[in-house]
């Protein structure tokens, strides 16, 4: 008789976390890690038990995945808040190139070495923005949906290796990458409005879906998105008519 008692234990399991100084990226690899996953934390912020890690060096991103590893879990992301036509040239270069194509060399990269090694779990992060949008999110929206087709088209070539590519959709989260925003009082109470529960997401609320994905409790889901916004995408509209 099975016993599901341990379905989300980790033991045993070599994870990295990619973005793991701060905010999210943090928090998953602290929840892998009480989960009893062997954690390797890397950043381009390199601290105490943190590796130094660019993204965007991709002999970095090759030489990286030829180390051992089960589970990778990824978060760095950037945005440039502009109409489309105020955008740069540079602009748009650095937006695509931290949240696609950085996100491309990693799934790539260690998805073929997962594949050689027997199977694992890659874990992304995208947003709501892949699904909804407003003025000045179009190249960061443009981003997780092209993030998200990314997974589904890697979930299909590596699952006959046996390995899993999947990501997490969040709504808004409390990190440094949204401090300015929640900076202000009318830009902060708006986007809690806009979800049902009413509140900014901490990036702890995230963990649970990371060690979800990671191992024995989603070995049957590849190829998916997890949404964690709140009720954001859920909602058609901030009026709640009268009874």
């Amino acid at each position: 008789m099975t016993s599901y008692l341990d379905l989300f234990r980790l033991d045993g399991r070599r994870a990295l976390v990619v973005g793991a100084a701060s905010g999210i990226g943090l928090e998953a690899a602290q929840a892998l890690e009480d989960h009893g996953a062997a954690v390797t934390r890397a950043d381009q912020h390199a601290s105490d038990g943190v590796e130094k890690f660019d993204v965007l060096d991709a002999d970095a991103v090759v030489e990286l995945a030829r180390r051992p590893f089960d589970v990778l879990v990824f978060t760095p992301a950037t945005n440039v808040r502009k109409r489309l036509t105020d955008y740069t040239d540079a602009d748009f270069d650095r937006v695509v190139g931290l949240n696609l194509r950085a996100s491309f060399q990693l799934i790539r990269h260690f998805g073929a070495a997962m594949a050689a090694a027997g199977g694992g779990s890659i874990v992304c992060f995208s947003s709501i923005r892949a699904a909804t949008v407003e003025p000045g999110q179009g190249v960061y929206a443009a981003t997780k949906s092209g993030l998200e087709s990314l997974v589904r088209t890697a979930a299909a070539e590596f699952g006959p290796a046996g390995v899993r590519v999947n990501a997490i959709r969040p709504g808004v989260v409390a990190t440094p990458l949204t401090d300015q925003l929640r900076a202000d009082p009318d830009w902060a109470g708006a986007y809690a409005a806009k979800t049902a529960l009413g509140r900014w997401s901490t990036p702890d609320e995230l963990a649970g879906a990371v060690v979800y994905l990671a191992g024995r409790a989603s070995t049957y889901v590849t190829g998916s998105v997890l949404t964690v916004d709140g009720g954001w995408t859920a909602q058609d509209g901030r009026y709640d008519p009268p009874n």
